[in-house]
């Protein structure tokens, strides 16, 4: 059996290798490294698949979502509203913007943003709602987008994990994760289900004065080469990126079709055991499973991790300290217990998934985890 990753990006590099290659080597050949033909072509492509008007490639997730509240005209003393239970940069960019995030719990199913705790945290000082697709599927956009229209707030949705979910509202229209809101934004870390080789970013909006912001800030805030109208940043996707992403893309179903195969599997062989809680699908999204996470009842976690990993098998936790307790944060927040997400973070573990598993692998990982948790 060939080791197991949490993430297989050789193998899947594999199958695709001569276009993959080909691709780098064109634009190497062409020598337009910087906002080049494929970038142009990338981000067209994207918007078709997204059925969004604009898409605007930027360096990385993090930076979509600072120039995105950039764009809003977030300001000092500001709040953003945005889950604690998430990847520290969806909060982390709040603050570097000198706002405030106030951090939201979540739902203890779906792990997504609580609507109803987001009201009551709102305030005549809130600006912006951030709601994450955590480990890929979307939020509760439906409820999210009229609280946030009931009390004008903007928002900007973190599809880090989330790129390809399709949410379904009440009325049977079907959204791509990231084209709800007023921006959404999208990281291309490799380990994403729709990974570059590198770091790469893009935000999404179908608003165009917002899509001339969002350009505009993202090119060191120019209107035109040297006419500099607002304090910008310097953060592009390269074009060999472009043209990885540009090839991946039109694999991207298909990537998720096996991450789904992966979980059901999983799912199988979990369900008779009352040590482990599946990941729940919510009744408005499918699941692109960037993330195969589990809770853990009466497991003693490390001691688990630690079996698995002495029989090859890696695991990880997303994310053992929220946000809110996370001492960057000290002092810039009031303290406050969020009492799901604090008991996520303990029980939460993820498995491997990626496109490349195995049905070997997987038996070797679902039962070497039964074996413990079942004593």
């Amino acid at each position: 059996m060939e080791k197991i990753q949490l993430v297989d990006l050789k193998n899947q590099y594999l199958k695709i290798e001569k276009e993959i290659d080909k691709a780098v080597l064109d634009v190497i050949k062409s020598t337009a490294y910087i906002n080049g033909p494929e970038v142009k072509s990338f981000q067209s492509d994207l918007e078709k698949y997204l059925n969004a008007k604009h898409v605007i490639p930027c360096g990385n997730g993090t930076d979509a979502l600072q120039i995105a509240l950039m764009a809003l005209d977030i300001q000092p003393g500001d709040e953003v509203l945005t889950p604690s239970f998430t990847y520290v940069a969806t909060c982390e960019v709040v603050a570097l913007l000198g706002a405030t995030p106030v951090f939201v719990d979540v739902y203890p199913d779906t792990f997504n943003i609580d609507v109803e705790d987001l009201e009551r945290k709102i305030t005549d000082k809130s600006k912006v709602i951030i709601p994450v697709h955590l480990y890929g599927q979307c939020a509760d956009m439906e409820n999210l987008l009229k609280v946030a229209k009931k009390h004008n707030l903007k928002v900007v949705e973190d599809t880090a994990q989330g790129i390809g979910a399709n949410h379904t509202f009440s009325n049977g229209d079907v959204s791509k994760a990231g084209t709800m809101g007023d921006i959404g934004t999208i990281s291309f870390f490799p380990s994403k289900n729709l990974g570059a080789y590198g770091d790469g970013g893009a935000m999404v909006t179908n608003n165009d004065e917002l899509a001339g912001k969002l350009r505009m800030i993202a090119n060191h805030g120019q209107s035109k080469r040297y006419y500099h109208d607002k304090i910008g940043v310097n953060s592009r996707l390269d074009s060999i990126q472009a043209a990885i992403l540009r090839v991946k893309l039109r694999y991207l179903d298909d990537y998720i079709k096996a991450r789904n195969e992966a979980a059901e599997y999983y799912h199988r062989a979990f369900e008779s055991t009352p040590h482990i809680t599946a990941p729940v699908t919510a009744s408005f999204s499918n699941h692109v499973y960037h993330q195969y996470t589990v809770k853990l009842h009466d497991v003693d976690r490390d001691a688990l991790q630690k079996h698995l990993a002495d029989k090859g098998i890696p695991t990880n936790i997303y994310y053992p300290l929220a946000n809110h307790k996370q001492e960057a944060f000290t002092g810039m927040v009031k303290p406050e217990h969020l009492d799901v997400t604090e008991e996520l973070s303990r029980q939460v573990l993820s498995f491997p998934i990626h496109t490349e598993l195995t049905d070997e692998q997987l038996e070797h990982i679902t039962q070497s985890t039964l074996e413990f948790v079942n004593g």
